[in-house]
């Protein structure tokens, strides 16, 4: 059973908006989803609350911050979204759970210094979970995402892919939908943006 984990110590940068999407993925397979959110904020559960009942089930994990258990029986997929300034033990405990990770990360200077200390704590982790970036809010040509790139090939972890800034993610948050529960025609560009990223998700 995988679980995905979505981190980073900075908030805004479109935790929730990929694990959602991702949960709305693995749920359009067919695979029995769990999307455990330990965020305060619960992002995550909020959305869970708007989606419509005729869409692929995806179920809340009832975790608690401070304990968290394993999933439930019959569980296939975990997506766990985390919240900023996730350290320490919740962060250890957390990493035992995960098989991949993924820190979404804008391409600004700020967001980068932000998340530079998590990333070395990352690297001495114990846990042998595989760890990827996602550039979010960017556009893959753009010199923005080259310096991404460039820097994320200093710290030697691979850049899944680039999700471009678009009102799709955030009009279909606000319905409890999933890029995967609409029309393909609707969300082709965004689509295709998945499919490296999925390819690695998978591996």
């Amino acid at each position: 059973m995988p679980v995905i984990v979505v981190a980073n110590p900075k908030g805004g940068v479109g935790k929730s908006t990929f694990a959602t999407n991702l949960a709305g993925y693995f749920a359009s397979q067919g695979h029995k989803v769990m999307l455990g959110d330990i965020d305060a904020q619960q992002s995550s559960r909020t959305w869970l609350a708007l989606r419509p009942e005729h869409f692929p089930a995806i179920s809340a994990w009832e975790i608690d911050a401070n304990a968290i258990a394993k999933p439930p029986k019959g569980t296939t997929h975990v997506v766990l979204d985390t919240p900023a300034g996730l350290k320490g033990n919740k962060l250890d405990a957390v990493l035992k759970l995960a098989d991949k990770v993924v820190v979404p990360l804008q391409p600004s200077i700020f967001d980068i210094l932000a998340t530079e200390e998590f990333f070395k704590k990352l690297a001495k982790r114990e846990q042998k979970c595989e760890i990827g970036i996602l550039g979010m809010r960017v556009n893959a040509r753009s010199r923005a995402a080259d310096q991404l790139t460039h820097y994320v090939q200093q710290l030697d972890l691979p850049v899944l892919g680039y999700l471009r800034d678009t009102q799709n993610y955030v009009q279909l948050a606000a319905h409890g939908a999933t890029l995967w529960d609409v029309a393909p025609s609707r969300v082709e560009k965004d689509l295709l943006q998945w499919d490296d990223i999925l390819h690695w998700i998978h591996k």
